[in-house]
Formats: C-alpha cells, structure tokens, sequence
C-alpha cells in the first residue's frame, strides 16, 4: 500500500511524536493520508479502534471514509472506529453525559425552522425575517462561546442588542423543552470538560487519538473541543488547508491555524504540495491567484500531469446569453471528446444564478443534478413525520406537540392550544404532561379535553410499542391512524399532493430500510435523523451535468469544469468588497479553479439584470491575478461589436493583463 504514497504523504501517517498538522493543497490526497493513518495506527502501532476519533464535517466526507477505511482493512470497517462529524460526537457526548448537562438520555435536537421559531417567541417578533437573522446573530455569538451576559456588552447595534435581549429567554426554552439547537452539540460539551474534569479525562482515555479533516473550517467551540479531547499530549493529526478556507461567514476561523501553534509550540507541520487532480496550467493559474492573498504557511502546489489546455475566459452579452453558451458548449464538447454529462460541472457564487443555467440546460435537452439544494429533511411534509418521531423520544418537545397534534387537524384549534399552553405555562410542564393533569378541566371544555386526552393516549400507545415493534410496521400505522395522505389530498391540488406523499412513502421506506439494517427502533432512528442533512439519494451513476455554488464544490472535483458569472460584484461578492474581505472571495475562486481536472471555461457578462432595468459588469479582478496564461474570447462572432465598442474592449482587456503583471 505504501508504494502509492509519496514521501510527505509517508511522513504524515508515521508521525507519532505528537501533535502534526497536515497542509494538504487542493487535490493532494488528504482522505488518503486520513485513512492510511486509521489502518497504520490499528495494524502498526496496536491502538485498538475505540480509542480512534476520525472527525469530519459532513456526513458524505464521514460515509467516504468508512468506506475507504474499510476497503484497507480487508473489506471490513474496524468494529467501534468513530468516524462522524463534529456535530454527531457531540451528541454522542451530550447523550452518554446527560445527567451532567442537566438533560435526559432521550433530549431533541431543534433544526433552525424550531429555533427561529423559539426566537421569535423570545423576542415576541413575529416578523420571521427578523426572528431569522437574530437566530444567525444568536448562532455566531455561541459558536464563539459568547455567553448571553457577554453578548448584551457586544451588541453594538440594534439587530444585535434585540438579539442579545432574546438570547437568555432562548436558552431557557430550550432547557425546558429538553432540547438542544445544532450549536449545543459542541458547545454544551466544551462546557463540560471545562467544568468537570472527571468527565474530560474519561473521554480523553476513551479516544486516545483523533485525526480531524477540514481542520480551517472549525470554529472557535469546535478548536476547544479538539483541546479538551487531545488533552496535554495532544495526539492528533489536523489535516486542512488555509488556502481553502471558505466559511468565515458560518463562523469558521481560520485563526486556529495560528492557535494550533501557539498551544502546541511542538506542532509538527507537514506540507502536501503534490496534486494528484489537475494539469499544470489550472495549477499555476490557481498558484498565481492565491499568492495574492497574506499566507500563514507557504505552499505551492505542483503536478506530474501535463500541460494541459489553456484556461478560456469568454465574454456573454447578458446572462441569459451565458446561460445559452455554456450549454450549446457542453454538448458541443461532449461530441467531440465522448465524455459523459456527469464530467461537466457549472459553478457559480450565488444560489440565484442557477434558475437560468437550468433552463438552458433543460431547453439543450442536458440533464443535470443541483448539489446543496434544499434539503429533503426540510420539506413540511418530512417535517410532520418527524415532530411524532421527536414526541416518541421526547415527549415535552412542545414545538413537536403543537405540530403533531395540529397535522392533520384533529378538531383542536387554535382557541384550545392556547388555554392549554396557558395552564403549562402556569404549572411550568410541557403541554404534554398538562394534558394529564386534574386541574385541566377547569381550564378547557369537555369536548376540547377530549381530543387532546385521545391524542395524548394516541402517542403514548405508539411510544410503548416503540421498543417492541420494527420500526417500519410503527410508521405504517402511524400514516393510517392519522389518514395522512387522504389529508394531502384533501388539501392540496392532485400533483403536489402525489408529490408530498410520494416524498412520505420515500422516507417511511428508508427509515424502515434502515431500522432492520442497523437493527434501531423508531427512537434510536429519530435521533440520528436530526444528523443528516440529505437522504443517501446521490445516485452516482447518474449522467448528469453538476451544478452547485462554490462552497458547495468544495471536496469535489470534475474533469472539465465552468465557472460562470467571474465578475467584479459577484465573484468577489460585492459585499465583501466593501467590508475588505476580498482575501475569503479569492480563496472562494481558488476553490473553483482547483475543481478542474483537465479543461477550465470561465464566463463573464457586460451587463445584468437588475430589477427591469440592465447593470453594465466588469471583468472580475481575480483573472489578471491568474496571470497571463489564459485565453481571453469575444462574444461569439454572429454578436457582432461596434468598431469602438471593439477598440475599448482590447484597450481593457491590455490594461488588465498590464495590471496582474505589476501586482
């Protein structure tokens, strides 16, 4: 196995004296490092795979792992190996030490549709825009362990100061909801081993050595985690590169690449420069651009591939234009060169900028897949399930009540739920326990107490048949109990309500699928659903053309690649040119280009729509800072220019490349 490794790669899975940082460059085989080190610790150096920590951050990057990991190891994954993300460790954590995090084994975790909500209570705001954007403000302040005492110092402006005013009340919510929200699952943890060093040490014992991949994504909570399970020794390979760091906006610091040497001064640092992915020419003009950015560690990532073509730069007229040309290219190129669909990839800054390229797509008859869409957890219809999953597991989840005992309608409204949250509110329990108590009667109608006695009985005869029934036989009954789908029907126009429920059918069957595979009741399931953010629906031998946004092209990479809207204002983000976070943008468009294997197209626009009316665009700065390596091309020739329109546009294009020379 060894001989597929070059010598750095070696160094960085025998490297055992301690802490060591791998910087592994876009496309340098960092997976591999990662998954050469689980085997090389478990055969070579007798470490036995419970006391192994691999962490990652998405569960696609956790799933690839197990599998590579399982391939070196004879086709088996090593028995109590944790690969998961960091999110799905602190649940781990959370679960085994709930009676010290003042919660019960059986806790929900709220997706950001429960807490926005909570919010909004909180900040007695029904605006949900508003509700959202302090949700965001409440996240950040928690991921940068900012305690609401300390939150209410920093607010510095009015968004914020509501924020800060509404962060206690939140976190009161959730404690007597028995809930957590996503950023708990680090952070109650860090609060934890912080304050009780029995619990840290027993952890520290159990996972006596981590590796954590994309190590520049984590933020300030994550890095304490890290140090808190590392402890003193600190044995652990973090694996990242600051040349790929893309999330400062979701809290990301790239600070911790400094910390790691601050805290660890005998950090070994160990560089992966060779890129297995793209030819020269991608890799210098990725080279060039990113020089430009102040750097922590300096690499320069080279290749063994060859030459390869030259990077094209193509002007359009509009986007529509843009959207046309990319799509009449992809299908002219994959006549001449037989490739497949799925080998083309489009990139963009912006989510918006994909309505028109499919449209395009779907006019040339191109099929294709969007990466980083909605996720399917998210649609109302999976929603509904999940709050009577969420009540079988917990059941003073007050948001999953009032879900599930409103969906579909049992005759209880409004009027009801309200003098029984009341009464609650006044016994200081959830709306579940209240239905049970004597004093209720007083508070509701007997037709009222009725229904919401029947629906009480209804969940707590589900709940007892959770630990003795297979999961899927729990759901069917569930979906006729409820008429479920006759209420879609009933409600909805016929297409949408075949499509919501077909959406139901999908779930029930993978939930079903997966209760008898991993032998897990309905409970052990719900807990692991608030966990993944996608069905494993990646269908990889789909001949499709991937679209995606740039952060969500991140880990992926295609053999001929478009990059599409590379203008000033869009890619850099206007935004981050007026706040000078020109540096994070550059990185953004490194990430694009390192994506491409063989050929890289990029396309920019004269003009934008903007309301009616069209923006006139210009040339982003980043392709002069690709040097001068590249293939600049008109509109196409049957769009002609004026003689003068043609004159200033060469002036330009010669005064750019004069720049990216000079800079």
């Amino acid at each position: 196995m060894s001989a597929l490794l070059n010598a750095p790669q070696r160094e960085a899975i025998h490297y055992l004296d301690g802490p060591s940082l791998v910087l592994a460059g876009a496309g340098s085989g960092k997976t591999r490092v990662i998954t050469h080190k689980i085997a090389w610790l478990i055969n070579e150096c007798g470490i036995g795979p419970l006391n192994i920590a691999a962490i990652t951050f998405t569960n696609k990057a956790a799933k690839e792992m197990q599998e590579r990991v399982a391939h070196l190891m004879g086709g088996r994954s090593p028995k109590g190996l944790t690969v998961c993300t960091f999110h799905a460790l602190g649940v781990r954590i959370i679960r085994q030490e709930a009676v010290h995090c003042g919660l019960k084994p059986q806790f929900s975790i709220l997706d950001a549709a429960d807490t926005v909500q909570i919010v909004a209570d909180a900040a007695k705001d029904a605006d949900k825009g508003i509700a959202k954007q302090m949700q965001w403000q409440i996240s950040s302040w928690k991921n940068a362990m900012i305690t609401p005492a300390e939150a209410a110092q920093l607010a510095d402006n009015e968004l914020a100061s509501a924020a800060a005013a509404a962060y206690a009340e939140y976190e009161r919510t959730l404690r007597a909801y028995q809930a957590v929200d996503f950023d708990d699952l680090i952070s109650l943890p860090v609060q934890l081993f912080e304050n009780n060093p029995e619990v840290r040490e027993r952890w520290q014992h159990r996972l006596r050595y981590l590796l954590i991949d994309e190590y520049q994504d984590t933020n300030r909570a994550q890095y304490r985690l890290l140090r808190q399970l590392s402890g003193e020794r600190g044995m652990f390979t973090a694996v990242g590169d600051d040349d790929q760091a893309i999330y400062a906006w979701r809290g990301a610091d790239v600070e911790n690449l400094k910390l790691l040497q601050q805290d660890y001064p005998k950090l070994k640092v160990i560089k992966l420069e060779q890129n297995y992915r793209s030819s020269r020419r991608i890799l210098e003009a990725a080279n060039t651009l990113i020089a430009n950015n102040q750097k922590l560690f300096e690499k320069r990532l080279w290749s063994e591939h060859g030459p390869g073509e030259q990077i094209a730069v193509h002007c359009c007229r509009d986007a529509d234009a843009e959207a046309e040309w990319v799509a009449m290219k992809i299908n002219a190129h994959r006549f001449e060169a037989r490739t497949a669909y799925k080998d083309y990839a489009i990139l963009y800054r912006g989510n918006h900028q994909a309505r028109i390229i499919e449209q395009a797509l779907r006019n040339a008859g191109i099929p294709y897949v969007i990466s980083g869409g909605q996720s399917f957890f998210d649609k109302a219809e999976i929603r509904d399930l999940i709050s009577y999953l969420r009540l079988f597991q917990n059941e003073d989840d007050d948001l999953a009540f009032i879900r599930a005992i409103t969906t579909p309608r049992r005759g209880i409204g409004p009027a009801t739920l309200e003098a029984l949250g009341r009464y609650a509110g006044e016994r200081h329990i959830s709306l579940y326990a209240a239905v049970f108590e004597e004093g209720l009667t007083e508070h509701l109608n007997g037709r009222q107490l009725e229904a919401v006695q029947a629906f009480a009985a209804f969940i707590n005869n589900l709940k007892y048949r959770v630990p003795r029934e297979p999961a899927g036989r729990l759901l069917e009954d569930l979906l006729t109990a409820t008429r479920y789908e006759a209420w879609l029907f009933e409600h909805l126009d016929s297409r949408e309500a075949e499509s919501k429920w077909r959406n139901v059918r999908d779930f029930v069957d993978w939930l079903t699928r997966k209760g008898d595979e991993d032998g897990k009741n309905l409970i052990e399931l719900a807990q692991t659903i608030a966990l993944i953010s996608m069905l494993d629906k990646d269908d990889p031998d789909f001949d499709g053309v991937q679209l995606a946004t740039l952060h969500a092209s991140k880990g992926l990479e295609f053999p001929h690649v478009f990059l599409i809207g590379v203008e000033e204002g869009l890619l850099p983000h206007q935004s981050s040119i007026d706040e000078d976070k020109v540096e994070e943008e550059r990185r953004l468009m490194y990430v694009g280009i390192t994506r491409a294997q063989r050929t890289l197209t990029i396309s920019w626009c004269e003009r934008r729509k903007a309301g009616r009316d069209y923006r006139p665009c210009e040339l982003s700065r980043f392709i002069a800072e690709m040097g001068g390596d590249v293939k600049l091309t008109n509109r196409r020739s049957n769009d002609p220019l004026s003689r003068d329109e043609g004159r200033n546009r060469a002036a330009a294009l010669l005064a750019m490349l004069d720049r990216g020379k000079g800079s």
